[in-house]
């Protein structure tokens, strides 16, 4: 056949998602060329439809899988080192993945181009000491367990309450009822010495990137971490961690406009401008829910609206006495649209012709109608309880695609592989760092 002009090639091939673009790059030499500079110009748009991203122990200690919504397939991709089943994944966004390896650091890794990109160590953390031997290596850390405000500790039992109410703590302050099974009690600051692989078990919660408006190529990582699910960011190319006091108890973030979106177990939002000499927050809504839902998010949809999304989970223990075989399942989604002037939530009864994705991922919606292959008014849900996960490592996950309107499970065409590291949707992106 005649070889099609570039700029024809570039046309039909900017309408393809990524794992076909990839293939066509592979055909020969003129298609290669046309995909490269498809890519390479910042010329390719197509909106992606995510992928499941799982690792499985028959692919390789190296190897994710990447399982295609639209093809009902999975794909395998070799990723750089350290091996991805040996580390934690804590969030992705923007086609990034947030990892944490064997020393606690992070990285952020792209599984299409294969970049990778380390993240200030978290020995810059507001909250993190490291502790050196003579020559000055990290040996372990130091976690502390303060907020802006007081230093915590969090009990399940009151009974035990008793136990901690130690004379020895002249700056005892309080012991104050936060929920009507956990009880907060206050101290002066104390620090929990960690090895150097166990301190991810507890630091890193849930983490996002998000490309920097400012800068093109540049990007900003937000961090949820502890204690008590606090906020803090870096830059491309900062040295240290940002923290962003006080508030805690922070579940899910965002970014538009500028402004870094944040939004708390119980409902409220903060928007923090950080692009300025000095950074300005300011109180979107304050706590709207009457108690803690399971998981609470924040997405921005595509018709301008602000939303608060809310999960609730119903737990099932498939054998009595056995801690891991409980199962949690998603019972109800609730979708809230935010009115910033009034104040309040208004209840979304359905999404209509659009889809909704939850999980260690960024939030959100994307229509129908630009992915044909995906549900309307269906969500599509990963599991991402930190206390669930981290404490039942090998358990079944709450993965599938739960209708919104009739608050029933749909099962994916396949179930990952490995429960760990936990699997997560991802939007894959070609478009590279600076």
């Amino acid at each position: 056949m005649p070889q099609l002009p570039q700029d024809i090639l570039m046309d039909i091939f900017a309408t393809l998602e990524i794992p076909d673009l990839v293939r066509v790059g592979s055909v020969c030499s003129s298609w290669r060329s046309a995909y490269t500079a498809l890519r390479d110009h910042g010329q390719y748009k197509r909106s992606q439809t995510p992928c499941l991203l799982y690792t499985s122990e028959s692919a390789g200690k190296n190897t994710v899988c990447l399982y295609s919504l639209g093809e009902k397939r999975s794909y395998k991709v070799t990723l750089p080192e350290p091996p991805i089943r040996s580390r934690f994944l804590v969030g992705s966004s923007h086609g990034w993945l947030v990892t944490v390896d064997d020393r606690s650091e992070m990285h952020i890794v792209n599984p299409i181009t294969g970049e990778q990109i380390a993240l200030p160590s978290v020995t810059t953390i507001e909250h993190v000491k490291p502790i050196v031997d003579e020559s000055g290596l990290v040996q372990g850390y130091e976690l502390s367990r303060h907020t802006a405000r007081r230093v915590y500790y969090r009990l399940s039992d009151p009974e035990h309450l008793k136990l901690h109410v130690n004379p020895t703590f002249d700056k005892f302050e309080a012991i104050g009822k936060y929920e009507p099974t956990e009880y907060m009690v206050y101290y002066p600051d104390q620090r929990r010495t960690l090895a150097l692989a166990e301190l991810r078990e507890y630091l890193q919660y849930k983490a996002f990137v998000f490309p920097d408006e400012k800068s093109k190529g540049s990007y900003i990582v937000a961090l949820i971490h502890n204690p008590m699910n606090q906020l803090s960011f870096s830059r491309a190319g900062d040295d240290k961690w940002i923290w962003l006091p006080p508030y805690t108890d922070y579940e899910d973030c965002s970014y538009s406009d500028g402004l870094l979106y944040a939004i708390t177990l119980r409902g409220a939002i903060h928007a923090f401008d950080i692009n300025g000499p000095v950074i300005m927050r300011k109180i979107i809504m304050g706590m709207t829910l009457d108690r803690l839902t399971d998981c609470t998010y924040i997405v921005h949809a595509p018709w301008g609206d602000l939303l608060n999304v809310q999960r609730i989970v119903d737990e099932e223990d498939a054998n009595v006495g056995s801690s891991e075989h409980v199962l949690r399942s998603t019972t109800e989604i609730k979708i809230n649209k935010v009115d910033t002037r009034a104040k309040k939530l208004e209840e979304f009864k359905c999404l209509d012709d659009h889809v909704l994705f939850l999980g260690h991922n960024q939030s959100l919606i994307l229509s129908a109608k630009d992915h044909p292959h995906l549900k309307a008014n269906h969500a599509y849900c990963t599991d991402n309880s930190y206390l669930y996960i981290h404490g039942f490592k090998n358990n079944r996950r709450d993965i599938g695609i739960f209708n919104l309107e009739s608050n029933n499970w749909d099962e994916l065409v396949t179930q990952p592989r490995s429960n760990w590291p936990p699997p997560m949707w991802i939007t894959l992106n070609l478009a590279k760092m600076n």
